[in-house]
């Protein structure tokens, strides 16, 4: 099997070889609106994966050991990509930085769809559009933003580092990892009422929640009740205790408007006996 065929056996819709040494995106099949497919060609193997429906990468080797490869090319290619990377992740801080320092703290149309009317943010107009702004660090390093429309549209910086980036709620508490910000949103107000601290991990995706995990002390797991799977199956690799809505296609955020903030938290804290948090403040 080819690389291009690897990929398509796992829904990505690709038709041409990728530049050898670069991750590319692509639309999937089982949503080709978007870009949730990932490829990367390396000439000798290559590396694919479906963000919808995986956490995990897959590697790609050819069936023949004597299908024939050009090692030279291969080299200037893994080279020339990793410059371009570093360029691009570079250009990408001096954008945030820039968005950021033009922004201003206001509300927003999106924060009160996810019922936090009066919670404020960085908010950037361009145009006619307001977006909201959040902040990805690496550390206590700027990596780029997600931003998110009115009508709920998220988009990274092109380029940016995404991996093990995350916006952090820091109250000197129990680490606790999520995938969106409003889920950390709903979680906060929980913990808040419960008089519970907490440091609260926005990952962005079940992926990225797995490598974030992993430089922690535990805690809990905030998992999205994804029809496909993929926050379950990013849980069960962290292996920390757990949240999940018992409704299925539900984030925590969603559950927090649809049975309100009592409820939420005395969940939570069902959830958190698993790890012996209660009693610590």
């Amino acid at each position: 099997m080819d690389f291009i065929d690897f990929a398509r056996s796992h829904g990505i819709i690709i038709n041409d070889l990728p530049p050898i040494g670069q991750w590319k995106r692509y639309p999937t099949e089982d949503h080709p609106r978007k870009k949730n497919g990932a490829c990367k060609y390396m000439g000798t193997h290559g590396f694919v994966q479906n963000h919808a429906t995986s956490t995990v990468v897959s590697l790609w080797k050819p069936d023949s050991i004597n299908q024939p490869v050009d090692m030279r090319a291969i080299i200037i290619g893994q080279a020339k990509a990793e410059q371009e990377r570093r360029k691009a992740q570079s250009e990408a801080v001096s954008k945030a930085v820039r968005m950021l320092n033009a922004s201003g703290y206001s509300t927003h149309p999106y924060l009160k769809s996810k019922g936090f009317d009066d919670e404020q943010g960085s908010v950037l107009k361009v145009g006619n559009d307001a977006i909201l702004l959040i902040p990805m660090r690496v550390g206590k390093s700027l990596v780029g933003v997600q931003q998110i429309w009115p009508d709920g549209a998220k988009k990274f910086l092109f380029g940016q580092r995404t991996s093990g980036a995350t916006f952090t709620f820091d109250n000197k508490g129990i680490n606790i990892v999520c995938e969106g910000y409003a889920t950390a949103l709903s979680v906060r107000a929980a913990m808040k009422q419960l008089k519970r601290r907490y440091t609260i991990h926005v990952c962005f995706s079940a992926a990225n929640m797995i490598r974030v995990a992993a430089e922690l002390e535990p805690g809990l797991t905030i998992v999205d009740n994804d029809i496909s799977g993929t926050g379950q199956t990013a849980a069960a690799e962290i292996g920390w205790p757990i949240w999940i809505s018992d409704q299925q296609g539900e984030d925590a955020n969603d559950y927090h408007r649809r049975l309100g903030l009592f409820s939420l938290s005395q969940s939570l804290t069902h959830s958190m006996l698993g790890i012996g948090v209660l009693g610590h403040g």
